[in-house]
């Protein structure tokens, strides 16, 4: 059996749904809004709200105002647009409170690598604070070994470039062959470790992506079968 030491995860749709949060914050931001006075079908202000975000990036800090200032003046009908776009922030947030989760099965089978004595580590591409608070809000750093966070921002190396896992397998210590890469992003996440000889699993529960350049070593769609194939597959350290 092959000796397997550490598991890096990507975090956005792996370890929970990236894109179903995202549609639901925005839908409830835009509700926000309407509450507040500003007119406009909702169905029609959330399109032109994800096409705001299309246009000038997931990170760009103020979507709200953008949607705000290319609509008719008509439909802010005399309401103070700081007091609108206030709102749909708050309705943003409240989401996050309400709705941002791990995957049902993922603490369980996080704490069961953690226990088999493997080491448990993010490998994730964004901006370093705001990928950091995911990791707060998921509620997963008690699994996490804290000299294996690896947020491309902070590191100054992002995907697809194979540097980034190579970095991460080097500060722990590990050969890549010891290593095993967990995401949903074939081009990011598969075809870069892959390139290295790490061990890939390919994540497809969202159905968000298409087979990269290489094959996966794995495919999963729940992470209860990365458990089961760690155990049949692999030697581990003891815990």
């Amino acid at each position: 059996m092959r000796a397997l030491r550490a598991v890096f995860f990507d975090i956005d749709d792996t370890l929970y749904s990236t894109t179903g949060f995202a549609r639901a914050a925005r839908r409830n931001a835009v509700r926000a809004m309407l509450r507040q006075g500003l007119r406009g079908k909702e169905s029609h202000l959330v399109s032109e709200l994800e096409e705001v975000i299309s246009e000038f990036g997931s990170n760009y800090d103020h979507h709200l105002r953008k949607l705000l200032t290319r609509l008719d003046p008509a439909n802010l009908d005399g309401r103070n647009a700081a007091v609108l776009e206030a709102a749909g922030v708050v309705g943003y947030h409240q989401t996050k409170f309400e709705q941002f989760a791990v995957y049902e099965e993922v603490p369980e089978v996080l704490a069961a690598l953690r226990d088999k004595g493997l080491r448990l580590g993010i490998i994730s591409a964004g901006l370093t604070i705001k990928q950091a608070e995911k990791l707060v809000r998921l509620q997963i750093l008690e699994y996490l070994d804290p000299a294996a966070i690896f947020i491309s921002d902070q590191v100054g190396i992002s995907k697809p470039n194979p540097k980034l896992y190579s970095h991460a397998c080097e500060t722990l210590g590990l050969d890549h062959g010891q290593a095993m890469v967990v995401g949903d992003n074939p081009r990011n996440d598969i075809d870069p470790p892959n390139e290295l000889g790490m061990i890939t699993v390919w994540h497809t529960r969202t159905g968000k992506h298409a087979l990269g350049i290489s094959e996966p070593d794995y495919t999963i769609a729940d992470f209860r079968d990365l458990l089961a194939l760690v155990e049949a597959n692999y030697a581990v350290p003891a815990p």
